[in-house]
């Protein structure tokens, strides 16, 4: 019931496009836009091609992140995130988190999910080729951007304890702790592999709403 409403909220934020055509990525773009394609048959047994074009990292006016889809080649609709267009058989719908995109998915209606393919040029589009061309080391990266979430995590965790620690009634019954005191190299070290990290997953659009902080 949760998810029907988000997904009648989403749809009511679709707005119609203008028309305008689709920018060529630009290898410039790759930090802040992704781009999205999604090949669909007509019943007359043609080809359609829609594509998501976000600017994750550059809001507008209304300071708010907006998703533009394009129907072959031009603006057929737009929507701030998280948002559902409608597509025959089904729907487009994209979200995003701290890092990147989340989820930028075509569901079908009987519920099959599949992840629309980004576009060769965009940094989602090179970290795919990289899957496909290097699956192992494409794995290896993979778990260690999880296993370095994970340590964040911990040690995280163990600032917000420490002080919890303190309180009487926990002191008597857990006793108290420090957290670990890193050097500050490490510290910074932590800090961009952590970055690091995230915005490998995004590429991915893997997220895990423990590990991935996320909007949207």
């Amino acid at each position: 019931m949760w998810e029907e409403w988000r997904r009648r909220r989403a749809e009511q934020r679709v707005r119609p496009g203008d028309g305008r055509a689709l920018q060529r990525f630009r290898w410039w773009q790759l930090l802040f836009r992704a781009l999205f394609h999604l090949r669909l048959t007509r019943p007359d047994g043609g080809a359609v091609l829609y594509t998501v074009d976000v600017k994750h990292w550059m809001k507008g006016s209304s300071d708010e992140v907006k998703a533009q889809l394009y129907l072959d080649g031009k603006q057929h609709a737009t929507s701030k995130l998280p948002a559902r267009f409608p597509v025959p058989d089904g729907s487009v719908e994209v979200a995003m988190s701290t890092f990147g995109l989340k989820r930028c998915h075509y569901v079908t209606d009987a519920g099959a999910e599949h992840q629309l393919t980004p576009d060769r040029a965009s940094a989602e589009g090179r970290r795919a080729r990289f899957e496909h061309t290097s699956p192992g080391l494409s794995r290896a990266l993979g778990r260690l951007s999880v296993i370095t979430l994970i340590v964040s995590l911990a040690l995280l965790l163990t600032q917000v304890a420490a002080p919890l620690s303190e309180i009487p009634a926990v002191a008597e019954r857990v006793g108290t702790f420090s957290p670990p005191r890193l050097p500050a190299l490490l510290n910074v070290a932590l800090v961009l592999s952590t970055l690091l990290a995230s915005m490998e997953r995004a590429l991915r659009l893997r997220y895990h709403w423990l590990l991935d902080g996320g909007v949207g």
